[in-house]
Protein backbone atom coordinates (compact mmCIF):
# COMPACT_ATOMS: atom_id res chain seq x y z
CA UNK A 1 0.00 0.00 0.00
CA UNK A 2 1.39 3.40 -0.97
CA UNK A 3 1.47 5.64 2.12
CA UNK A 4 2.89 8.73 0.37
CA UNK A 5 1.47 11.37 -1.91
CA UNK A 6 2.28 11.21 -5.61
CA UNK A 7 5.41 12.72 -7.10
CA UNK A 8 7.97 10.71 -5.12
CA UNK A 9 10.82 8.89 -6.84
CA UNK A 10 13.17 6.59 -4.93
CA UNK A 11 16.57 5.77 -6.42
CA UNK A 12 19.46 3.63 -5.23
CA UNK A 13 22.78 5.15 -6.27
CA UNK A 14 24.81 1.97 -5.75
CA UNK A 15 26.29 0.04 -8.63
CA UNK A 16 27.10 -2.75 -6.12
CA UNK A 17 24.07 -5.02 -5.77
CA UNK A 18 24.98 -5.95 -2.18
CA UNK A 19 24.46 -2.31 -1.20
CA UNK A 20 20.88 -2.06 -2.48
CA UNK A 21 19.24 -4.21 0.23
CA UNK A 22 18.50 -1.20 2.45
CA UNK A 23 16.92 0.63 -0.51
CA UNK A 24 14.61 -2.33 -1.17
CA UNK A 25 13.54 -2.45 2.48
CA UNK A 26 12.73 1.28 2.49
CA UNK A 27 10.74 0.98 -0.76
CA UNK A 28 8.71 -1.90 0.67
CA UNK A 29 7.85 0.09 3.79
CA UNK A 30 6.79 3.08 1.70
CA UNK A 31 4.81 0.94 -0.72
CA UNK A 32 6.57 2.34 -3.80
CA UNK A 33 8.63 0.85 -6.59
CA UNK A 34 12.32 1.62 -6.89
CA UNK A 35 13.04 4.19 -9.60
CA UNK A 36 14.53 2.95 -12.86
CA UNK A 37 18.19 3.88 -13.11
CA UNK A 38 21.42 2.33 -14.32
CA UNK A 39 24.61 2.92 -12.36
CA UNK A 40 27.72 1.18 -13.61
CA UNK A 41 31.46 1.49 -14.13
CA UNK A 42 32.97 1.98 -17.59
CA UNK A 43 36.01 -0.16 -18.51
CA UNK A 44 38.18 2.88 -17.72
CA UNK A 45 36.60 3.02 -14.18
CA UNK A 46 34.53 6.12 -14.93
CA UNK A 47 31.06 6.10 -13.32
CA UNK A 48 28.08 6.22 -15.66
CA UNK A 49 24.52 7.06 -14.50
CA UNK A 50 21.48 6.69 -16.76
CA UNK A 51 18.12 7.77 -15.29
CA UNK A 52 15.42 5.86 -17.14
CA UNK A 53 12.26 7.69 -16.09
CA UNK A 54 11.07 11.28 -15.81
CA UNK A 55 11.86 13.13 -12.58
CA UNK A 56 10.64 16.58 -13.73
CA UNK A 57 8.85 18.38 -10.90
CA UNK A 58 9.19 15.41 -8.51
CA UNK A 59 10.74 14.85 -5.07
CA UNK A 60 13.71 12.58 -5.69
CA UNK A 61 15.19 10.59 -2.81
CA UNK A 62 18.60 9.07 -3.53
CA UNK A 63 19.65 6.31 -1.13
CA UNK A 64 23.39 5.68 -0.97
CA UNK A 65 25.01 3.17 1.34
CA UNK A 66 28.77 3.18 1.53
CA UNK A 67 30.63 0.23 0.02
CA UNK A 68 34.28 -0.67 0.54
CA UNK A 69 35.14 1.50 -2.47
CA UNK A 70 34.12 4.70 -0.72
CA UNK A 71 35.37 7.10 -3.40
CA UNK A 72 33.37 5.35 -6.13
CA UNK A 73 30.36 5.52 -3.82
CA UNK A 74 30.75 9.28 -3.53
CA UNK A 75 31.07 9.77 -7.28
CA UNK A 76 27.97 7.65 -7.91
CA UNK A 77 26.00 9.88 -5.56
CA UNK A 78 27.32 13.19 -6.96
CA UNK A 79 26.72 12.19 -10.58
CA UNK A 80 23.19 10.98 -9.85
CA UNK A 81 22.35 14.15 -7.91
CA UNK A 82 23.61 16.29 -10.78
CA UNK A 83 21.70 14.17 -13.31
CA UNK A 84 18.46 14.75 -11.37
CA UNK A 85 19.21 18.47 -11.10
CA UNK A 86 19.69 18.83 -14.87
CA UNK A 87 16.50 16.77 -15.38
CA UNK A 88 14.49 19.45 -13.50
CA UNK A 89 13.66 17.52 -10.32
CA UNK A 90 11.69 19.63 -7.83
CA UNK A 91 13.89 18.59 -4.89
CA UNK A 92 16.77 16.16 -4.45
CA UNK A 93 17.12 14.58 -1.02
CA UNK A 94 20.14 12.45 -0.21
CA UNK A 95 19.57 9.52 2.17
CA UNK A 96 23.09 8.68 3.35
CA UNK A 97 22.84 6.65 6.59
CA UNK A 98 26.62 6.64 7.07
CA UNK A 99 28.28 9.89 6.02
CA UNK A 100 31.72 9.01 4.59
CA UNK A 101 34.87 10.83 5.71
CA UNK A 102 33.02 11.87 8.88
CA UNK A 103 36.10 11.16 11.02
CA UNK A 104 38.02 13.77 9.02
CA UNK A 105 36.01 16.65 10.44
CA UNK A 106 38.84 18.41 12.28
CA UNK A 107 42.06 20.02 11.15
CA UNK A 108 45.03 17.67 11.59
CA UNK A 109 48.32 19.54 11.37
CA UNK A 110 48.68 20.33 7.64
CA UNK A 111 45.79 18.13 6.57
CA UNK A 112 42.31 19.24 5.62
CA UNK A 113 38.71 19.00 6.81
CA UNK A 114 37.55 16.50 4.20
CA UNK A 115 33.97 16.23 5.44
CA UNK A 116 33.57 19.97 4.80
CA UNK A 117 34.85 19.46 1.23
CA UNK A 118 32.42 16.58 0.72
CA UNK A 119 29.50 18.66 2.05
CA UNK A 120 30.36 21.47 -0.36
CA UNK A 121 30.54 19.03 -3.29
CA UNK A 122 27.12 17.59 -2.47
CA UNK A 123 25.52 21.02 -2.23
CA UNK A 124 27.18 22.16 -5.44
CA UNK A 125 25.98 19.03 -7.28
CA UNK A 126 22.39 19.97 -6.43
CA UNK A 127 21.42 18.27 -3.17
CA UNK A 128 18.60 20.20 -1.44
CA UNK A 129 18.25 18.15 1.77
CA UNK A 130 20.22 15.45 3.58
CA UNK A 131 19.01 12.59 5.76
CA UNK A 132 21.78 10.83 7.67
CA UNK A 133 22.24 8.93 10.92
CA UNK A 134 24.51 9.36 13.94
CA UNK A 135 27.12 11.70 12.47
CA UNK A 136 30.53 11.16 14.03
CA UNK A 137 30.38 14.78 15.20
CA UNK A 138 27.07 16.65 15.22
CA UNK A 139 28.87 19.83 14.16
CA UNK A 140 29.26 18.34 10.65
CA UNK A 141 25.70 19.57 10.04
CA UNK A 142 27.14 23.09 9.98
CA UNK A 143 29.27 22.23 6.93
CA UNK A 144 26.10 22.16 4.79
CA UNK A 145 24.07 25.14 3.58
CA UNK A 146 21.00 22.88 3.18
CA UNK A 147 18.75 21.26 5.83
CA UNK A 148 20.26 18.18 7.52
CA UNK A 149 18.30 15.63 9.53
CA UNK A 150 20.69 13.65 11.73
CA UNK A 151 18.56 10.70 12.84
CA UNK A 152 19.44 8.44 15.80
CA UNK A 153 19.85 4.69 15.85
CA UNK A 154 19.94 4.48 19.66
CA UNK A 155 16.19 3.61 20.07
CA UNK A 156 16.74 0.47 17.97
CA UNK A 157 19.90 -0.50 19.86
CA UNK A 158 18.20 0.12 23.22
CA UNK A 159 15.30 -2.06 22.11
CA UNK A 160 17.76 -4.81 21.14
CA UNK A 161 19.35 -4.68 24.60
CA UNK A 162 15.97 -4.96 26.32
CA UNK A 163 14.65 -7.76 24.11
CA UNK A 164 17.73 -9.83 23.22
CA UNK A 165 19.87 -9.66 26.39
CA UNK A 166 17.82 -11.58 29.00
CA UNK A 167 19.77 -10.42 32.06
CA UNK A 168 20.38 -6.85 30.89
CA UNK A 169 19.43 -5.47 34.32
CA UNK A 170 22.74 -6.90 35.50
CA UNK A 171 24.61 -4.99 32.81
CA UNK A 172 26.83 -1.93 32.89
CA UNK A 173 27.29 0.45 29.94
CA UNK A 174 30.96 0.92 29.09
CA UNK A 175 32.79 3.74 27.32
CA UNK A 176 36.04 2.37 25.89
CA UNK A 177 37.58 5.84 26.24
CA UNK A 178 36.60 9.12 27.92
CA UNK A 179 35.73 10.49 24.46
CA UNK A 180 32.73 8.14 24.20
CA UNK A 181 31.56 8.66 27.79
CA UNK A 182 28.72 10.98 26.76
CA UNK A 183 27.17 8.33 24.51
CA UNK A 184 27.56 5.69 27.24
CA UNK A 185 25.92 8.02 29.75
CA UNK A 186 22.94 8.50 27.42
CA UNK A 187 22.44 4.71 27.10
CA UNK A 188 22.90 4.16 30.84
CA UNK A 189 20.36 6.82 31.84
CA UNK A 190 17.73 5.47 29.45
CA UNK A 191 18.19 1.87 30.62
CA UNK A 192 18.62 2.88 34.30
CA UNK A 193 21.99 1.10 34.42
CA UNK A 194 25.43 1.92 35.77
CA UNK A 195 28.28 3.27 33.68
CA UNK A 196 31.99 2.44 33.49
CA UNK A 197 34.75 4.28 31.64
CA UNK A 198 38.06 2.79 30.54
CA UNK A 199 40.86 5.31 30.94
CA UNK A 200 44.55 5.10 30.15
CA UNK A 201 44.54 3.53 26.70
CA UNK A 202 47.10 4.23 24.00
CA UNK A 203 46.90 7.76 22.58
CA UNK A 204 43.59 8.25 20.78
CA UNK A 205 43.80 9.29 17.14
CA UNK A 206 41.44 12.19 17.75
CA UNK A 207 43.22 13.74 20.71
CA UNK A 208 44.44 17.31 20.82
CA UNK A 209 48.02 16.15 20.29
CA UNK A 210 47.34 15.67 16.59
CA UNK A 211 45.08 18.69 16.25
CA UNK A 212 46.17 21.42 13.87
CA UNK A 213 46.56 23.86 16.74
CA UNK A 214 49.90 22.19 17.52
CA UNK A 215 51.19 22.93 14.04
CA UNK A 216 52.68 26.48 14.47
CA UNK A 217 56.45 26.88 14.92
CA UNK A 218 58.19 25.59 18.03
CA UNK A 219 59.59 27.82 20.75
CA UNK A 220 63.10 27.73 19.26
CA UNK A 221 62.07 29.18 15.92
CA UNK A 222 59.96 31.84 17.64
CA UNK A 223 62.85 32.79 19.89
CA UNK A 224 65.06 33.14 16.84
CA UNK A 225 62.62 35.67 15.41
CA UNK A 226 62.26 37.64 18.62
CA UNK A 227 64.74 36.67 21.39
CA UNK A 228 62.82 38.53 24.10
CA UNK A 229 59.57 36.69 23.38
CA UNK A 230 59.02 33.62 25.57
CA UNK A 231 55.92 31.56 24.82
CA UNK A 232 55.13 28.97 27.50
CA UNK A 233 55.23 25.43 26.15
CA UNK A 234 52.21 23.17 26.55
CA UNK A 235 53.02 20.26 28.85
CA UNK A 236 52.68 17.01 26.86
CA UNK A 237 49.99 14.55 27.91
CA UNK A 238 50.95 11.31 29.58
CA UNK A 239 48.24 8.72 30.01
CA UNK A 240 48.17 6.72 33.25
CA UNK A 241 48.07 2.90 33.32
CA UNK A 242 44.77 1.44 32.12
CA UNK A 243 42.06 1.78 34.73
CA UNK A 244 38.34 1.08 34.71
CA UNK A 245 36.29 3.75 36.46
CA UNK A 246 33.23 1.84 37.63
CA UNK A 247 32.44 -1.69 38.79
CA UNK A 248 32.14 -4.40 36.10
CA UNK A 249 32.84 -7.46 38.30
CA UNK A 250 30.21 -10.18 37.78
CA UNK A 251 28.32 -7.97 35.31
CA UNK A 252 27.47 -7.92 31.61
CA UNK A 253 29.57 -5.23 29.92
CA UNK A 254 28.00 -3.39 26.96
CA UNK A 255 30.51 -1.22 25.08
CA UNK A 256 28.79 1.50 23.02
CA UNK A 257 30.20 3.67 20.25
CA UNK A 258 29.08 5.21 16.95
CA UNK A 259 31.52 3.45 14.55
CA UNK A 260 33.30 0.12 14.71
CA UNK A 261 35.95 -0.11 12.01
CA UNK A 262 39.44 -0.99 13.21
CA UNK A 263 38.58 -3.27 16.14
CA UNK A 264 41.89 -3.16 18.04
CA UNK A 265 40.63 -0.69 20.64
CA UNK A 266 37.46 -2.76 21.18
CA UNK A 267 39.49 -5.96 21.62
CA UNK A 268 41.78 -4.25 24.14
CA UNK A 269 38.74 -2.93 26.02
CA UNK A 270 37.18 -6.41 26.06
CA UNK A 271 40.36 -7.94 27.49
CA UNK A 272 40.50 -5.27 30.19
CA UNK A 273 36.86 -5.86 31.12
CA UNK A 274 37.41 -9.65 31.30
CA UNK A 275 40.35 -9.10 33.65
CA UNK A 276 38.11 -6.92 35.84
CA UNK A 277 35.49 -9.68 36.14
CA UNK A 278 32.90 -9.00 33.42
CA UNK A 279 31.39 -12.37 32.43
CA UNK A 280 29.82 -11.33 29.11
CA UNK A 281 30.82 -8.56 26.70
CA UNK A 282 28.69 -6.94 24.01
CA UNK A 283 29.75 -4.23 21.56
CA UNK A 284 27.09 -1.93 20.10
CA UNK A 285 27.63 0.62 17.34
CA UNK A 286 25.53 2.35 14.71
CA UNK A 287 27.92 1.95 11.79
CA UNK A 288 29.68 -1.39 11.29
CA UNK A 289 32.48 -0.76 8.80
CA UNK A 290 34.38 -3.83 10.07
CA UNK A 291 37.34 -3.35 7.77
CA UNK A 292 40.14 -5.78 6.87
CA UNK A 293 40.50 -8.62 9.42
CA UNK A 294 37.85 -7.31 11.83
CA UNK A 295 35.52 -10.36 11.56
CA UNK A 296 38.34 -12.84 12.26
CA UNK A 297 39.68 -10.78 15.17
CA UNK A 298 36.20 -10.48 16.70
CA UNK A 299 35.62 -14.24 16.34
CA UNK A 300 38.87 -14.99 18.19
CA UNK A 301 38.37 -12.34 20.88
CA UNK A 302 36.69 -12.21 24.30
CA UNK A 303 33.74 -10.31 22.77
CA UNK A 304 30.53 -12.36 22.87
CA UNK A 305 28.48 -10.34 20.39
CA UNK A 306 28.82 -7.29 18.12
CA UNK A 307 25.56 -5.51 17.30
CA UNK A 308 25.47 -2.99 14.45
CA UNK A 309 22.75 -1.50 12.24
CA UNK A 310 22.39 -1.95 8.49
CA UNK A 311 23.51 1.59 7.62
CA UNK A 312 26.42 -0.18 5.93
CA UNK A 313 26.11 -3.60 4.23
CA UNK A 314 28.12 -6.28 6.06
CA UNK A 315 26.65 -9.60 4.96
CA UNK A 316 30.09 -10.96 4.03
CA UNK A 317 31.46 -10.09 7.48
CA UNK A 318 28.50 -11.89 9.11
CA UNK A 319 29.33 -15.05 7.19
CA UNK A 320 32.90 -14.83 8.48
CA UNK A 321 31.87 -14.14 12.07
CA UNK A 322 28.59 -15.43 13.59
CA UNK A 323 29.06 -13.04 16.53
CA UNK A 324 28.01 -10.08 14.34
CA UNK A 325 24.28 -9.27 14.59
CA UNK A 326 22.27 -6.70 12.62
CA UNK A 327 19.53 -4.29 13.67
CA UNK A 328 17.32 -2.96 10.87
CA UNK A 329 16.84 0.83 10.81
CA UNK A 330 14.91 1.05 7.52
CA UNK A 331 11.77 1.93 9.51
CA UNK A 332 13.02 5.33 10.68
CA UNK A 333 14.55 6.18 7.29
CA UNK A 334 11.31 5.38 5.45
CA UNK A 335 9.31 7.44 7.95
CA UNK A 336 11.69 10.38 7.48
CA UNK A 337 11.26 10.14 3.70
CA UNK A 338 7.47 9.98 4.05
CA UNK A 339 7.33 12.99 6.35
CA UNK A 340 9.60 15.14 4.19
CA UNK A 341 7.70 14.29 1.02
CA UNK A 342 4.30 14.97 2.64
CA UNK A 343 5.50 18.19 4.28
CA UNK A 344 4.99 16.87 7.82
CA UNK A 345 6.98 17.78 10.92
CA UNK A 346 10.13 15.77 11.67
CA UNK A 347 10.01 16.47 15.40
CA UNK A 348 8.30 13.13 16.10
CA UNK A 349 11.51 11.34 15.06
CA UNK A 350 13.55 13.40 17.52
CA UNK A 351 11.36 13.14 20.60
CA UNK A 352 13.18 12.63 23.93
CA UNK A 353 16.51 13.50 22.30
CA UNK A 354 18.44 16.10 24.32
CA UNK A 355 21.13 18.52 23.23
CA UNK A 356 23.86 16.17 24.53
CA UNK A 357 22.58 13.07 22.69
Amino acid sequence: MNITKGGLVLFSANSNSSCTELSRRIAERLGVEMGKVQVYQEPNRETRVQIQESVRGKDVFIIQTVSKDVNTTIMELLIMVYACKTSCAKSIIGVIPYFPYSKQCKMRKRGSIVSKLLASMMCKAGLTHLITMDLHQKEIQGFFNIPVDNLRASPFLLQYIQEEIPDYRNAVIVAKSPASAKRAQSFAERLRLGIAVIHGEAQDAESDLVDGRHSPPTAKSVAAIHPSLEIPMLIPKEKPPITVVGDVGGRIAIIVDDIIDDVDSFLAAAETLKERGAYKIFVMATHGLLSSDAPRLIEESAIDEVVVTNTIPHEIQKLQCPKIKTVDISMILSEAIRRIHNGESMSYLFRNIGLDD
